[in-house]
């Protein structure tokens, strides 16, 4: 019978049976507290790539270190603090948590602890902090800038098993580590080349022509003011319309993702003659006039709907219909892109920015015949597909991976 005090994950590798041990880091490896060299003394630094990386919290955005931003001469090398490969090394000050292991001996500032393992694995350890980053960022002294100094940090606890098991658990997570890493490069990738497309497939700086372009066409682009191509509609507040058994999805501000993409918030409207008028149709996109920030994240994004009867409009957004010279994957492509940037010069307000259709409609932008138009759409269509294709992996693996951590360590 276990022992009620005792500490079992809820998922084990085949063969371990064990209970897990409360042990404090310092018992876990040597803890170390990071310094700088002198910055007055430029001998310290070297522009020099082959120097000696020396590390700060800005760098750790990767979760195997292997370089940085600023390198470390032979002198200033001689006065930092170093640690060997396969350190774990974690933020103590202001983004508490950020970990990382240097894939080769590193020097690193005060804001950063770390620990060498002894006779237990870095990435086990690694994974169980990441595990435990809210309950880390929770024992920082409470001062106006939260810090955890280097006594709190080689006291703070984690359950352990043995050296065996936690080789297999570390291995475990590196593999999906790596898993995930290569997905995200494979994401970046799509969209750096989606944004080159965008740069070499559409007109530039008043040219009638793009860079690039399909076979077979070679006419002139013409400029046309958005409202001769396409007709709109308005919305209108529908919160009292507002139910959980309601037909019709809710687009508002918040449904416009950074991406471009529908944001599902589950708010749901019933039908009636108010909500029946402001039903977006397949092949019409809706446009957010407004944006919660100064910044401009969200202002001008456009969204394409592909369904009748499913998606209806809130206040602060316009339906836009493309009439028959207006390709709609086309015109997503182009108001998500070159248009989009001069929707945000003509923006409005302070806090919380704005523009009025009426300005928006009355903008240009460059298009070809619609053949053309429908070749780019379907291009555009297709890479935004492959690219929301590779997110959906990506995110899956995060979510197995935030599993994976609840039910592997205790």
């Amino acid at each position: 019978m276990k022992d009620k005090q005792a500490k079992y994950p809820q998922l084990r590798f085949k063969g371990f049976t064990d209970p897990w041990e409360q042990r404090k880091l310092g018992e876990l490896g040597k803890i170390y507290t990071g310094n700088t060299p002198k910055t007055s003394d430029l001998d310290n630094w070297t522009d020099n790539k082959e120097g000696h990386i020396w590390i700060t919290p800005t760098d750790i955005d990767k979760l195997i270190m292997s370089d940085s931003d600023r390198h470390l001469s032979e002198q200033g090398w001689s006065k930092a603090r170093k640690i060997p490969e396969n350190s774990v090394l974690i933020t103590s000050i202001a983004s508490i948590g950020k970990n990382t292991i240097n894939a080769v001996p590193v020097a690193f500032n005060q804001q950063i602890n770390a620990i060498v393992p002894e006779k237990n694995d870095s990435y086990f350890i690694l994974s169980a902090m990441i595990k435990d980053t809210a309950r880390f960022a929770s024992v920082a002294g409470q001062t106006a800038t939260a810090i955890i100094n280097k006594t709190t940090f080689e006291k703070f606890q984690i359950a352990t098993p043995s050296y065996e098991e936690q080789q297999k658990i570390g291995s475990f997570f590196k593999q999906l580590d790596q898993t995930i890493t290569l997905h995200q490069r494979k994401l970046d990738l799509l969209k750096e080349q989606k944004k080159g497309y965008l740069q070499k497939l559409f007109p530039k700086n008043g040219s009638k022509f793009p860079q690039l372009r399909f076979a077979g066409f070679a006419d002139d682009w013409e400029e046309r003011k958005l409202s001769d191509v396409a007709n709109h509609r308005g919305g209108t507040a529908i919160e009292k319309y507002f139910d959980k058994d309601g037909v019709y999805k809710v687009i508002s501000i918040g449904s416009y993702g950074l991406n471009s993409q529908y944001v599902d918030q589950n708010i749901r409207a019933i039908s009636n003659e108010i909500t029946d008028g402001r039903v977006v149709n397949s092949g019409e996109l809706t446009m957010v006039l407004n944006d919660k920030t100064a910044n401009g994240t969200i202002i001008g994004r456009t969204l394409l709907v592909e369904k009748d009867n499913e998606y209806v409009i809130n206040q602060r957004t316009e339906i836009i219909s493309p009439k028959e010279n207006f390709d709609s994957n086309f015109a997503y492509t182009i108001l998500n892109g070159p248009f989009r940037e001069k929707v945000k010069r003509i923006v409005q307000g302070g806090t919380q920015i704005y523009v009025n259709y009426p300005a928006v409609s009355n903008l240009n932008l460059e298009l070809p015949k619609i053949e053309e138009q429908q070749k780019i759409g379907s291009f555009f269509k297709q890479l935004d597909d492959t690219i929301a294709l590779h997110q959906r992996k990506l995110d899956l693996l995060k979510e197995q991976k935030k599993g994976f951590l609840q039910k592997m360590f205790v």
